[in-house]
């Protein structure tokens, strides 16, 4: 199955940390990770000085997962339906979650509890493991 790479995940790749390893081994088996222009924005955001170059480098690699009507419009359903259960998701969240609905990815981050929704299926990468 296809995975599609948490902000998390991102950041602690670039840290080189373990997460790098796992993402080169993922590339390496001719399983590219997926990420989404959400993914893209904040992880490009938090990039200061020279590692912009890095950055862009590192997110050229990795396949992007459309963020269209139909994704916004399940993430809008999920942040509608959790907010009436007393649940608050973030926008960006719910966007990153649709994107991995819509490829049909799970989605590996070091957050799982950001992403309660059963259509999704998450994998834990623990943030510095």
């Amino acid at each position: 199955m296809a995975l599609l790479l948490d902000t998390t995940v991102l950041i602690d790749a670039l840290r080189g940390r373990p997460a790098a390893e796992r993402v080169l081994a993922l590339r390496d088996s001719a399983q590219v990770p997926w990420i989404c222009a959400v993914n893209a924005e904040e992880v490009l955001r938090g990039a200061g000085g020279d590692s912009e170059q890095l950055v862009m480098r590192f997110l050229g690699g990795l396949q992007v997962a459309p963020l269209g009507r139909e994704e916004g419009v399940r993430a809008g359903r999920w942040r509608r339906d959790y907010a009436r259960r007393g649940i608050a998701l973030s926008q960006a969240d719910c966007l990153i979650a649709a994107a991995a609905v819509g490829v049909g990815a799970r989605l590996a981050t070091g957050n799982p509890r950001h992403f309660p929704m059963s259509e999704l299926d998450v994998e834990d990468w623990p943030v510095g493991a």
